[in-house]
């Protein structure tokens, strides 16, 4: 247990102020709800099995400039999807296909979050309390991924109360901005450390 909640808390800071949990405030104002969570409870419980499964060798397998790179298009792609005006076709759209969206979520998520300090820190963590134990493995899985998910859930939260008091045409706004923003900001990373 000591582990389970040294993880959880390690890994619930770590998530404060990140952009993955801005990324869920800008979500909140285009998708729904049960779709937010599904998509980013399914990238969470994923990347929490790399983190844990893979540990430190991950960083040997994946090479975090194209990472980077991909990161950064997918965010702007969301950002130009989040100007798109909500429309009876794109509802008819959502309703008939429930996976669009969530798989939207669930990969900009998962790409947002693959090589995060909060992805490296569940590696880190899970390096150092696993000791080849299942019992161990296990409570750290659980600890990153209930940090994970209550921390974002803030970031979920936050999103719902702006919905409500703001415009929708204001919310795409600043979704859009959030979105370009993380995507100038991963494109910038990436080419740190080609240049680098």
């Amino acid at each position: 247990m000591v582990i389970f909640f040294t993880v959880l808390l390690t890994i619930f800071i770590a998530e404060m102020g990140d952009k993955t949990q801005l990324l869920l405030v800008a979500m909140a104002g285009r998708y729904k709800i049960p779709h937010i969570l599904t998509g980013t409870w399914l990238a969470t419980v994923v990347l929490n099995l790399m983190a844990v499964g893979v540990g430190a060798a991950l960083s040997s397998y994946l090479d975090m400039r194209v990472i980077k790179i991909v990161a950064g298009l997918a965010f702007f792609w969301f950002a130009f999807s989040a100007l798109k005006e909500d429309g009876e076709e794109e509802e008819q759209k959502e309703i008939g296909h429930h996976l669009g969206p969530i798989l939207a979520i669930f990969g900009s998520f998962f790409i947002g979050e693959l090589g995060d300090k909060t992805q490296l820190s569940a590696i880190t963590l899970a390096a150092n309390y696993t000791n080849h134990s299942l019992g161990n493995a296990a409570a750290v899985f659980l600890g990153c991924t209930l940090g994970l998910i209550l921390a974002d859930l803030l970031g979920l939260v936050a999103g719902v109360a702006l919905k409500s008091k703001i415009p929708a045409r204001t919310l795409h706004l600043v979704s859009f901005f959030i979105f370009a923003t993380f995507g100038v900001l991963s494109i910038m990373e990436a080419v740190r450390l080609i240049m680098g």
